[in-house]
């Protein structure tokens, strides 16, 4: 049905249109982006500086911080400081640089005793805790129980640590004497002592010295001998008693004669404990 003639006529709605306008954001750089792999990249050397501080030695760690170190010489003739994985150079190693005498020069650096990191001398006693000392001592009583004889001349056998090695003295006193009287005879009481004593320390390896000592006793007069030959000889005496065993001749350093200038018994010159033969193993 048609509205009425005399209706009011309805006003026309109006219609709304929207446009949604969407706008990108604006640009904020890539700063940050630098930042993060900084700090990512100082991670990752913080860790790998912690797993090269618990699995490398002190030798090693010496090398990697010589090796990064700018006062090296960069011009190396074979290498630029490293000779595989944890092998880098040491300002003390020995270079091989051009123009060498030059540069360098060619003078040994002595290193000081007790200095970390970087090669070495060797320490003149490597026996530090006394254990080699210990060792030998035992073996030598071990093998002076194994017979009634050498069990009595045990007395006779000081075994002690010196500057320079292990000595083994071989001592005289008021009831035995290892030489007949003023000569280089050894009695066969000694003789067996010794190869006793030489079969003990034909395991080892160090080098021998053989040391004669005498006691202060004047010679007769006329008398061509003194104290200096005949502690010598007995020296050399021992010497050739300890080759008859299994000691290589290789393994004398050297034979001294002291006579009666090293006493043991420094109060009584005359006392017959100032006679004895000193075998010492050098460090």
């Amino acid at each position: 049905m048609s509205p009425p003639a005399d209706a009011p006529a309805e006003p026309v709605r109006p219609i709304i249109v929207k446009k949604v306008f969407v706008t990108e954001a604006g640009h904020h750089g890539g700063a940050w982006k630098v930042a993060y792999a900084d700090f990512v990249t100082a991670m990752m050397a913080f860790f790998l500086m912690l797993w090269l501080l618990g699995a490398t030695t002190e030798n090693q760690r010496k090398g990697l911080a010589d090796y990064f170190t700018p006062t090296l010489v960069k011009l190396k003739q074979e290498s630029a400081g490293s000779d595989g994985m944890l092998g880098g150079s040491s300002m003390v190693d020995a270079d091989s640089y051009p123009h060498r005498a030059g540069q360098t020069g060619n003078r040994e650096l002595t290193i000081p005793k007790g200095a970390q990191g970087g090669p070495q001398k060797e320490d003149a006693a490597p026996d530090k805790d006394g254990k080699r000392h210990r060792d030998l001592k035992a073996k030598i009583e071990k093998r002076l129980e194994m017979t009634a004889r050498l069990r009595r001349l045990a007395r006779q056998v000081r075994v002690m640590r010196t500057p320079e090695g292990t000595r083994i003295d071989l001592v005289d006193d008021a009831e035995f004497s290892m030489f007949a009287l003023g000569t280089t005879i050894l009695v066969p009481e000694a003789r067996e002592l010794i190869t006793a004593v030489a079969e003990v320390i034909s395991d080892d390896a160090a080098q021998i010295v053989v040391r004669g000592h005498t006691d202060a006793l004047p010679w007769k007069p006329g008398v061509v001998a003194n104290n200096w030959s005949l502690s010598t000889g007995r020296a050399e005496a021992t010497r050739q008693a300890m080759l008859a065993t299994t000691i290589p001749e290789t393994r004398f350093d050297r034979i001294e004669g002291v006579a009666d200038r090293e006493l043991l018994v420094k109060d009584d010159p005359a006392d017959p404990r100032n006679r004895r033969i000193s075998v010492l193993l050098l460090d």
